[in-house]
Formats: C-alpha cells, structure tokens, sequence
C-alpha cells in the first residue's frame, strides 16, 4: 500500500485552489507551513465560528491522483492542488486506511489520518457538478466521500513531488474514517 507524492500544494488565502510549489515543509502540531489552515486550533471558516478553541484535525488534506483520473474520464478538468489538497498521493487507497494510520513521506515527515474531508458546495465554482461527482453510494446505500483525507503533522519536515509514501496501519480493532 505504499506509494508516492505527486504534488504538494499550498495557499496563504481561503482559496479553493492551492499554488503547486516544489515543496512544502509540515510543521508539527500544526500543518503546512505558508497554508492558511496552518494551525493547533480549527481554521476552516465555517468551523473556526463554531468551534474555533478545538484541536485542528485537518491540518494536512491528501488527495488520491487516481481521483483526479476518475474525474477527468468523467469529463472534469482537474489538477493537483485544484480540489484544496495540500498532497496529492499516488498508489495509496487514502479512502481505504483506517482512523489513526500514520503516513511517513519524505526522509523526516510523519502525518496522522484523521478523518475524511466533507465535500462542499465550493467545488462547483472549479466545474458545476463536481460536488456530486465526488459523493457516491455503496452497495448498501450509505454515502461514500471521495474528496480526500485529513491529516495531523506529528513529526514535521520537507515533503516534495516523487516523495516516498509509507502507510503504517494502527494496531486493531481498525476504526474507518469518518468526516472531520
């Protein structure tokens, strides 16, 4: 299940979309440094009025290149950084790792999976219908997210495109994400 960086990404404003840079340097307890949801405490918008003194479970948000290739077949044009994300990975099923997973990437940085991202309404302002083509049904018509996984910097470092990504799973009983 290991697999590499595609992209990192990164932006100091509330914007949809992050600038693709060479590199990116995660800071422990707190996110990607120069990301304007860098911080110990919540800093998304909608969350920080309602639950601004909380512990900031979305310091880092990944995203799987193959949904990129999904949407792009499904007739979206999207690109790395596009969709919010600060690290596109590849050859890793995020959706598919269980609460508490630790990603190690690069040489030094070592994140921990909190949860799912909840989609928004602000991804129909990238393409109209976007939003619903990353929420999906399974088998028993529960909600799928595909929008990416949220992420803790427990150790932080310099992380780039090409970098190694290496999943190690938390000890049983495995707990599945859920939106953060």
């Amino acid at each position: 299940m290991n697999g590499t960086v595609e992209r990192v990404s990164a932006s100091p404003g509330h914007t949809m979309a992050k600038e693709n840079r060479p590199e990116v340097r995660l800071m422990a307890g707190l996110g990607v440094h120069g990301d304007v949801h860098m911080g110990a405490t919540v800093k998304h918008r909608s969350r920080a009025r309602r639950q601004g003194t909380r512990p900031n479970l979305r310091q880092v948000h990944l995203i799987h290149g193959e949904l990129h290739d999904e949407l792009r077949a499904a007739g979206f044009s999207v690109t790395p950084g596009q969709m919010g994300e600060n690290i596109t990975t590849r050859r890793v099923d995020l959706l598919g790792l269980p609460t508490g997973t630790t990603l190690r990437i690069g040489d030094e940085a070592v994140i921990e999976v909190t949860g799912l991202r909840n989609p928004c309404a602000q991804l129909d302002g990238i393409q109209p219908g976007l939003m619903e083509a990353v929420l999906t049904r399974d088998e028993r018509n529960n909600l799928v997210r595909k929008a990416g996984v949220m992420a803790v910097v427990l150790v932080g470092g310099e992380v780039r495109s090409g970098d190694a990504v290496l999943v190690e799973l938390p000890p049983p009983p495995h707990r599945p994400l859920r939106p953060v």
